[in-house]
């Protein structure tokens, strides 16, 4: 397929040759759920916990009588039913993590860009020419595109200049092509990517990549 090429002022330059494979991915939202809520739980720490009665700190010595007294027996400070006692039931260290193939992670992925181009929320530029880097560029940029919401810029290789340029600007960020991931590309409302971008996640992801 044909992806329409603008520069950064908005104006259509060209065309580029996208693979199909890629950018004309068939829609899986049960691929993209699983795909996201796995990346979602590898990033959890699992480092919540709570003191079970096993654990606090409390002398031992029986509350009150058993009987007589006309109240409920309490044997321990330590019970849960009790301010300061011990949780019950609750968070412990613990892994969160999912396994997900790499198959289905890079389908995932295809999906996901694939969604941008159904949504029409993708545009292709030329080129990022911010030499020196300034917060303006970036800012000028997002007004000529119309650019509503959060925004991700895709560039082939690690840019100093656009990462620089994006670091004071709200709700824009950049990445590289070969460290896009699936949260990050359903994430936001508008993905913007270079030509050469375009083909180094052809050359990744693309039908003549491994699957």
């Amino acid at each position: 397929m044909e992806l329409q090429v603008k520069d950064i002022s908005g104006k259509v330059v060209g065309n580029v040759e996208a693979d199909d494979t890629v950018w004309g991915a068939d829609q899986n939202k049960a691929l993209l759920h699983q795909a996201v809520v796995a990346q979602q739980a590898n990033r959890r720490q699992g480092t919540q916990d709570t003191q079970t009665r096993a654990e606090v700190s409390y002398s031992t010595r029986k509350l009150r009588a058993q009987k007589g007294g006309g109240r409920a027996r309490l044997g321990s400070r330590k019970s849960p039913n009790l301010r300061g006692g011990g949780v019950a039931h609750g968070p412990h260290p613990r892994s969160y993590r999912q396994k997900f193939p790499k198959k289905m992670r890079r389908q995932a992925l295809r999906v996901a860009l694939a969604d941008h181009v159904r949504g029409e929320t993708l545009i292709v530029l030329d080129a990022l020419p911010f030499d020196p880097p300034k917060t303006r560029s970036i800012i000028d940029m997002v007004a000529a595109l119309e650019l509503r919401g959060r925004t991700l810029i895709v560039t082939a290789g690690k840019d100093k200049n656009v990462l620089i340029s994006c670091a004071n600007v709200q709700k824009v960020a950049a990445v590289e092509a070969r460290n896009l991931s699936v949260l990050q590309t359903v994430s936001v409302p508008n993905l913007v990517i270079t030509r050469d971008a375009v083909k180094e996640v052809d050359t990744l992801w693309g039908k003549g990549a491994a699957s």
